[in-house]
């Protein structure tokens, strides 16, 4: 067995990391051991990467079950739905962090859009929860794309409760998953960690996203609450990104999150 091989083997067992999708901790490992390290040094850093781009962001014991269960019963009544929806997102620091803006966030940002019929929502987490709130037309066609196979295996229940037209797949979004052309992309606060692992993978997200609007963010704080001159170092990072791009931006600044609405 190739050391690549034994890595991938070895990280899949641990408990945390055992429903992340087998390509993103085969293109985690393969970076960690290029840079020359021992096999079961690669396996720290490969597990310590994971955390730092997706481990990080769930918050405790992430109940998938019970919380489908409360959307089914939550589903005849279109406030209790929110709210159930809403309560579930907080499981996961990224939406958490959106709740409190929730009702403002895609309101404002989406008002001067055409009618949505198609979105792709990359490095997703629980955000299609949020769907209540986006105002897409009925027959909108949604594409979830996580790391994290039974986060992906809810968010399909839950696309089939809510009779979301789609498709929520477990893959590799620097490697593996596909791009439909679509009215609207999310990169909702994913960037800084998919650079993490690759730091031109903002560069080429935004370049190979067949889109006609993207919405992009970037939080204003850290998970711990820190600001840390984050809203001006990662408005810095955008510009760079676009930098040279013949695209109409539009800038949204919120309590908890930075965006920035393109148009290609």
């Amino acid at each position: 067995m190739s050391d690549i091989d034994e890595l991938v083997v070895a990280v899949r067992k641990s408990s945390k990391y055992g429903r992340v999708c087998e390509d993103v901790v085969h293109g985690v490992g393969e970076r960690e051991l290029a840079k020359g390290r021992r096999l079961k040094e690669a396996i720290k850093a490969t597990k310590k990467k994971l955390h730092q781009v997706g481990g990080a962001y769930l918050e405790g014991g992430m109940d998938y079950a019970a919380w489908l269960a409360d959307l089914r019963a939550a589903s005849g009544n279109k406030g209790d739905f929110r709210w159930a929806c809403a309560q579930t997102m907080r499981y996961h620091s990224s939406t958490k962090e959106r709740f409190q803006i929730l009702d403002e966030f895609y309101a404002t940002i989406l008002a001067g859009l055409p009618p949505i019929h198609s979105v792709l929502d990359l490095a997703c987490g629980l955000n299609p929860l949020a769907i209540p709130w986006m105002g897409l037309l009925d027959d909108a066609t949604y594409y979830a794309y996580d790391i994290y196979e039974d986060m992906v295996d809810f968010l399909r229940a839950f696309m089939k409760l809510t009779q979301v037209r789609g498709q929520a797949l477990a893959c590799d979004v620097l490697q593996s998953c596909p791009l439909p052309k679509v009215d609207l992309a999310l990169v909702l606060k994913s960037i800084p960690c998919l650079e993490q692992i690759d730091k031109s993978a903002g560069k080429r997200l935004l370049d190979v996203i067949d889109a006609d609007h993207l919405l992009i963010s970037f939080p204003v704080h850290s998970l711990g609450g820190r600001d840390k001159g984050m809203p001006t170092n990662y408005e810095a990072r955008f510009r760079e990104l676009v930098a040279g791009k013949a695209w109409k931006i539009k800038r949204f600044e919120f309590a908890t999150e930075l965006a920035f609405l393109v148009s290609k």
